[in-house]
C-alpha cells in the first residue's frame, strides 16, 4: 500500500521508486490523502483499520458513530469488518448507519443499496437494527427525500448526528463513496442541477443516467461537511475519472467539472482509496513526462 504520508509496503526496489516519484508528482490538496493498493485484499484490510479507526475516536470523542454509505464496490471492501478482530471489539452499539444516496425501489428490489449492504454487511455484525436509517421505499421519490432529510435534522437536534461549526449541515462521523466511471460520487452527476443545491441535505434525482432513474442523495454541502470522508475507487474504467478528481493537471477551463473533484471536505478529512488500474493515469504521468492528458 502506498501512502502519502510515505508509509507504504511494497514488493519491490522498482515499485517503491515509481510510488515515491507518484508521490513527488501529486502532492495532495491540504487534509487529503491518496493511498494504493496492490490488490483488493489489501484495500480490504487498510480500510477496515481505517473505519474501525475513525469509529473508535468517534465514540470517544462523541459517545457515536455516524457512518453514511454508498454504493457500488464500497460494501463488499467492508467485509473485514465483518472478521476478528473487530466483529468482536468494535462498539456496534454505537453505531448509527446512514446511505449518502439510494435507488428509490422497494427495499427486497435487487438494485436496492439497502439490501446488499444488510446482506453482505449488517447482517453479520452486531449494529442495533433501530439504528439504521433506511429511506421510505412507500413513497414518492421526492417525499421519500424530505422524510429522510427530516429524520436526520431530528438525529442532529439530539446530536446523534453532529452538526458542523461552519453551517448547520449534519456533520457526519464518515462518510463513504465510490466513484463512477463518470465522475459522480452518490447520485450527483455531471452537470447535473443538483450539483447546485445550498440549502437541501437531502435532495430526489429522477433523470438518473444510469438505472434506476429515480434515487435520493447527500448533497455536496451535507458530503463536504463530514468530519471524515473516504472515496474508493477500483477498475480501470475508473482511472481518467480518478485523474481529473485528483490531479492538479486537470485544472483550468478544459477541466471537466465532475462532481468527484468537488468532494472538498470543510473542515474534515478527505481519504482516496485506489487500486493499481485506477490510479492508472497518475501513474503513466509519472512515467512519462510528455503524457498527454486523457480527455473525455
Amino acid at each position: 500500500m502506498l501512502s502519502w504520508n510515505n508509509s507504504w509496503h511494497s514488493s519491490s526496489t522498482e515499485n517503491r521508486t515509481m510510488e515515491r516519484e507518484i508521490v513527488a508528482s501529486y502532492e495532495p490538496k491540504k487534509n487529503n490523502e491518496i493511498r494504493m493498493f496492490e490488490s483488493s485484499d489489501e484495500m480490504a484490510t487498510d480500510l477496515a483499520e481505517y473505519i474501525s479507526q475513525v469509529s473508535e475516536i468517534s465514540i470517544k470523542e462523541r459517545g457515536y458513530f455516524a457512518i453514511a454509505l454508498s454504493g457500488g464496490p464500497l460494501i463488499s471492501f467492508m467485509r473485514k469488518l465483518c472478521e476478528a478482530p473487530y466483529n468482536k471489539t468494535l462498539d456496534w452499539s454505537k453505531w448509527y448507519i446512514f446511505w449518502a444516496d439510494e435507488r428509490a425501489v422497494a427495499k427486497n428490489h435487487v438494485d436496492s443499496y439497502y439490501k446488499s449492504t444488510k446482506e453482505d454487511f449488517l447482517s453479520k455484525v452486531p449494529i442495533l437494527n433501530g439504528h439504521v436509517y433506511s429511506i421510505n421505499d412507500n413513497v414518492t421519490v421526492e417525499d421519500a427525500a424530505t422524510d429522510y432529510e427530516f429524520v436526520i435534522r431530528q438525529l442532529v437536534k439530539i446530536r446523534t448526528v453532529g452538526v458542523s461549526e461552519s453551517n448547520d449541515c449534519p456533520k457526519f462521523d464518515l462518510i463513504l463513496l465510490s466513484i463512477g466511471s463518470d465522475g459522480h460520487v452518490a447520485s450527483l452527476f455531471p452537470n447535473h442541477p443538483a450539483l447546485e443545491l445550498k440549502d437541501d441535505w437531502v435532495t430526489y434525482i429522477t433523470d438518473s443516467p444510469v438505472p434506476p432513474p429515480e434515487r435520493i442523495t447527500f448533497t455536496l454541502p451535507v458530503i463536504n461537511s463530514a468530519s471524515n470522508i473516504a472515496v474508493v475507487a477500483t477498475g480501470e474504467d475508473k482511472a481518467k475519472a480518478v485523474y481529473f478528481a485528483i490531479s492538479d493537471g486537470a485544472e483550468g477551463p478544459d477541466a471537466p467539472s465532475i462532481p468527484a473533484r468537488m468532494v472538498q471536505p470543510t473542515d474534515g478529512k478527505l481519504v482516496w482509496f485506489l487500486d493499481k488500474a485506477s490510479a492508472s493515469f497518475l501513474e503513466a504521468k509519472t512515467k512519462n513526462d510528455g503524457y498527454e492528458h486523457p480527455k473525455y
